[in-house]
C-alpha cells in the first residue's frame, strides 16, 4: 500500500459587509461573483446565502504552497470587495445580521435544499473553514477518520470564532456549530469498519431518498465523495491567515501521525460518538478556556494543557511535512485567544457590535498584504 500524498486543499467562506451599516450585504449575483469568476475561475463559488462567498485553493503539495494560494485568494477577494464598495470579513457568524433578511442565491441545488430543510436552511447563516488532506486509499481514509474523530473538539476549540448571533452574545465561543447541527447528517460520525461499510451506508441513504449523493453528508469529518481526500469540516473560519494555516497544518499533521500508526498496525484509541460529542459541546461552549475530558484518564483537563499534549503528539512528523513554522503559531493562538475571545474583548471594551465588525475586517487583512 502506497503512503497517502497528504496534499492539502483549503476552502474559506467570507462575509461581504456593507461599509456604512456594517451589516451583511447580499452581493454575489450582480456584483462580486461575475468579476471574481473572471479573475479566479473555479477557485470561487457562491453559497446559498448571497452574503457568503467561498474560495478554494487548488490541490497543494504542502503547507507552504497552500499558504501562498489562500493568501492570494484572500488578497484578491478583499480587493474585489473594496472595488465594489464592500468589505470582507472572516468569522463564522456576523455579530448582528438577521438571517430572515438574507437573499438566497438562485440555484437549483439550493432551491432543493430550501424545499427540504425549510427554515433551518434559511437560518443557516454561518461561515466555515474546510480542510482537505489527500488520502488516496479509501480504506485507509476510513481508518484514519475513525481515529481522528477524537481530535475534532480540540480543533474546534482552537478555531472558535462565532460568539454572537443576531445582536446578542450567545455564551458560546462557536455558536456556528450549534446553528449547523440543526441539519441532518452533521456532527461527529459513527465508526465504520471499512470503505465497504461506509459505501453500504451511503447507498442505503441514496436508495431510500434521504440524499441524492454523498455531498449531503455534512459531518465534521468525512471522506469526500468525489476527491480522494479526508475533509475536516468542524472548524469555524478564523480571522487571520496565520490562524487558518496553523489549523490546516494541525489537521495535515494529525492525519500524518495517525497514518504512521496505521502503517505500523497500530491505531489511536477509538472512542464512541456519544463521548466525543460531550467534548464537542464543551469546545463550542468554552473554546480554549474550557476543560475537555481525557477519556483515557477519565478526568477533565484544561484545553490549553491538552493542546500542548496534542502538539507533542504530532511533533515527530512536522519536519517531514515542512510545517513547523505554521504549527508554532498555535502557541501564539493559545496566548492571544481565539477569534471568539478577541471579538468578545472588543465588545466588552466598546459595547458596540459595529466596532466588532470593524475588528473582524481588520484582522482578516493581517498577513495578507505584507
Amino acid at each position: 500500500m502506497n503512503p497517502p500524498s497528504l496534499s492539502i486543499g483549503i476552502e474559506e467562506e467570507y462575509q461581504t459587509i456593507d461599509p456604512d451599516s456594517r451589516d451583511l450585504r447580499s452581493h454575489i449575483q450582480a456584483e462580486i461573483l461575475p468579476k471574481a469568476k473572471m479573475a479566479l475561475h473555479e477557485a470561487v463559488k457562491p453559497e446559498m446565502h448571497q452574503a457568503v462567498i467561498e474560495v478554494g485553493t487548488k490541490v497543494c503539495h504542502n503547507v507552504k504552497e497552500a499558504r501562498e494560494d489562500i493568501r492570494s485568494l484572500r488578497h484578491q477577494m478583499i480587493n474585489l470587495a473594496s472595488e465594489n464598495g464592500m468589505m470582507l470579513a472572516a468569522a463564522s457568524t456576523h455579530p448582528f445580521a438577521d438571517w430572515k433578511l438574507q437573499e438566497i442565491y438562485p440555484d437549483e441545488r439550493y432551491r432543493q435544499v430550501l424545499e427540504e430543510m425549510q427554515m433551518i436552511a434559511r437560518a443557516n447563516l454561518v461561515f466555515g473553514l474546510h480542510v482537505h488532506v489527500g488520502i488516496e486509499d479509501r480504506n485507509t481514509a476510513i481508518h484514519i477518520m475513525n481515529s481522528m474523530r477524537y481530535f475534532l473538539p480540540h480543533i474546534l476549540a482552537l478555531s472558535s470564532n462565532s460568539p454572537f448571533w443576531m445582536g446578542m452574545p450567545t455564551g458560546f465561543k462557536s455558536y456556528r456549530s450549534k446553528v449547523f447541527e440543526r441539519f441532518p447528517r452533521t456532527g461527529i460520525p459513527d465508526v465504520f469498519a471499512n470503505w465497504s461499510d461506509y459505501e453500504t451506508f451511503v447507498n442505503l441513504l441514496v436508495k431510500t431518498g434521504c440524499i441524492d449523493n454523498g455531498k449531503k453528508i455534512w459531518w465534521d469529518i468525512r471522506p469526500h465523495p468525489y476527491f480522494n481526500t479526508l475533509e475536516v469540516r468542524v472548524c469555524d473560519i478564523p480571522m487571520r491567515l496565520d490562524e487558518t494555516m496553523a489549523i490546516a497544518a494541525l489537521i495535515q499533521a494529525t492525519v500524518a501521525m495517525l497514518y504512521k500508526l496505521h502503517a505500523s498496525n497500530k491505531s489511536y484509541r477509538i472512542y464512541g460518538r456519544a463521548l466525543i460529542m460531550e467534548n464537542k459541546f464543551r469546545a463550542a461552549r468554552y473554546g480554549l478556556d474550557g476543560m475537555l475530558i481525557d477519556f483515557g484518564k477519565e478526568e477533565e483537563v484544561p484545553v490549553r494543557a491538552l493542546m500542548q499534549e496534542y502538539l507533542d503528539l504530532i511533533d515527530p512528523v512536522l519536519d517531514e511535512l515542512g510545517s513547523r513554522k505554521e504549527i508554532n503559531y498555535i502557541l501564539q493562538m493559545l496566548k492571544m485567544g481565539t477569534g471568539a475571545d478577541r471579538q468578545l474583548k472588543v465588545f466588552e471594551e466598546t459595547g458596540d457590535l459595529k466596532k466588532v465588525v470593524d475588528y473582524m475586517v481588520a484582522e482578516t487583512r493581517v498577513g495578507v498584504f505584507d
